[in-house]
């Protein structure tokens, strides 16, 4: 009987402590941040999502890319992200206060999408990457969301501005075109806006240091 009440009062225990230091210390520690002003434009950052950018997000979400990309940039001393050039400093809680709920994802199938707005800011390898990965990154595992496409026929006035520049390998028929629909578009902006370790936000300069000193 005795045991049974020191296996009560452990497990009681065990249980307080986990929702202390998980989600109360949090709360306390994170629940009063703020946006910052950078210290050169005196414009908030990290900057509020756009209306597309928001729902690139949830096209994002709906996707699952959370489940082959984080978002999270790792100090030296624990991954070697900054040498994959994956961002400049690790990322801090402040860098997502603007994100909505945070896609920070755990697994790396593929590569770390923190900053990928910095690596590749370019509209047009997105979308022809969105439409078949083997176009820009040969040997990738990632599948095509040719879904966010279309091909239509091209109009008598010539070809759409938003079409894709295939190669012919990756080419629709003759006479026809790939377009991108507006979800492919939202989910780009989405991805463009990702350059979370570039924001001056008060932590940055020591998140800076500790990257340098390790």
């Amino acid at each position: 009987m005795n045991r049974f009440h020191f296996i009560i009062i452990g497990s009681v225990l065990t249980l307080f402590s986990s929702m202390v230091g998980l989600v109360l210390l949090p709360i306390r520690g994170l629940g009063n941040f703020e946006a910052a002003p950078d210290p050169e434009t005196g414009e908030l950052v990290p900057p509020p999502l756009s209306a597309l950018e928001a729902r690139g997000r949830d096209v994002y979400v709906s996707m699952g890319c959370m489940y082959c990309h984080s978002q999270q940039v790792h100090p030296p001393s624990v991954r070697t992200d900054i040498d994959r050039m994956w961002g400049e400093r690790r990322t801090v809680p402040r860098d997502y206060m603007q994100q909505g709920v945070a896609q920070m994802g755990t697994m790396r199938t593929g590569p770390d999408l923190s900053n990928i707005g910095v690596r590749n800011p370019s509209q047009d390898w997105h979308l022809i990457h969105l439409y078949d990965p083997q176009t820009t990154s040969p040997g990738s595992i990632m599948p095509p969301y040719r879904f966010l496409f279309r091909t239509q026929p091209i109009g008598e006035s010539g070809p759409s501005p938003d079409a894709l520049r295939l190669v012919d390998e990756f080419a629709p028929p003759k006479g026809y075109e790939v377009v991108p629909t507006d979800d492919a578009l939202a989910l780009v902006a989405y991805l463009q806006s990702l350059k979370l370790s570039t924001y001056e936000v008060p932590e940055a300069a020591r998140a800076r240091y500790e990257s340098k000193r390790q």
